[in-house]
């Protein structure tokens, strides 16, 4: 048996399994953007891809997601392998940007992700509602994007991203253009509603602090191309303080490895 057949075995949430990934360049030659990726990630865990810009983070959360092919290896989802996974709504992503629709009240964006299969409107009315609820705007969801401030937008993404009820929640810097106060404050949210609906959370960074206060594990990707570095346990409790001992330990290690 192969080594790609052997991962679909896994009973791991995720399995990423000899991931290769190259572009065609200008100058004709192929450019290796990840080499040789193995990962095993087990359910309800929390990931962080951490790496410097450019080592591969996004394309790799492209590939679990979907969105990118790799030209070799392959992707398992509780052992089943990605060209056979029937479940892609059991799988939520939140983009950099918040991508709302500037048209469409908070409501009506949240919505938007159900509106792709055949539920009532009533149900997905009820069900962006709940979610709405979940992430603490349930008096704004007739406001419109530009309405609201940068930490309140990041929600509606957020509730967008959840209101299919997602096992898996993919997260690409979802909140690097916040201000510390207000991402320290969606960190706890993010943790709350992990809690809550006990989801796999994959989530990219290259803020090492973040990393330390969200992931139960820290995968380093080395540049150019990306490669696993080093897997990185956060074994501290939550809530985590980045400044007390543990995590300053744990901080200065992961930017050792960067």
């Amino acid at each position: 048996m192969d080594a790609t057949a052997e991962a679909c075995t896994d009973t791991a949430a995720i399995a990423l399994t000899g991931i290769h990934k190259w572009f065609d360049s200008p100058d004709g030659e192929p450019l290796t953007v990840l080499q040789d990726i193995n990962l095993q990630i087990p359910a309800q865990r929390v990931l962080a891809l951490l790496g410097a810009s450019g080592c591969g983070k996004s394309t790799l959360l492209n590939i679990i997601a979907g969105l990118v092919k790799p030209e070799r290896g392959q992707v398992c989802f509780g052992g089943v392998p990605s060209r056979d996974f029937k479940e892609w709504r059991s799988i939520g992503y939140m983009f950099q940007d918040e991508r709302l629709l500037p048209w469409r009240t908070t409501q009506r964006n949240v919505e938007f992700a159900l509106e792709a299969g055949n539920m009532p409107r009533d149900e997905r009315r009820a069900r962006a509602a709940e979610v709405l609820k979940l992430v603490g705007l349930a008096s704004f969801e007739n406001v419109f994007p530009y309405q609201l401030s940068g930490g309140m937008r990041s929600r509606v993404a957020l509730a967008r991203s959840l209101v299919t009820e997602p096992r898996i929640l993919l997260m690409d810097e979802p909140f690097s253009k916040l201000d510390a106060l207000t991402r320290a404050h969606m960190h706890t949210e993010v943790l709350r509603i992990h809690a809550l609906k006990q989801m796999t959370i994959v989530f990219v960074t290259h803020d090492v602090e973040e990393a330390v206060v969200l992931a139960d594990e820290v995968c380093v990707l080395a540049p150019r191309p990306g490669r696993v570095r080093e897997l990185v346990p956060i074994p501290c409790a939550r809530p985590r303080d980045s400044t007390e001992p543990e995590s300053v330990r744990l901080i200065q290690k992961l930017r050792g490895l960067l």
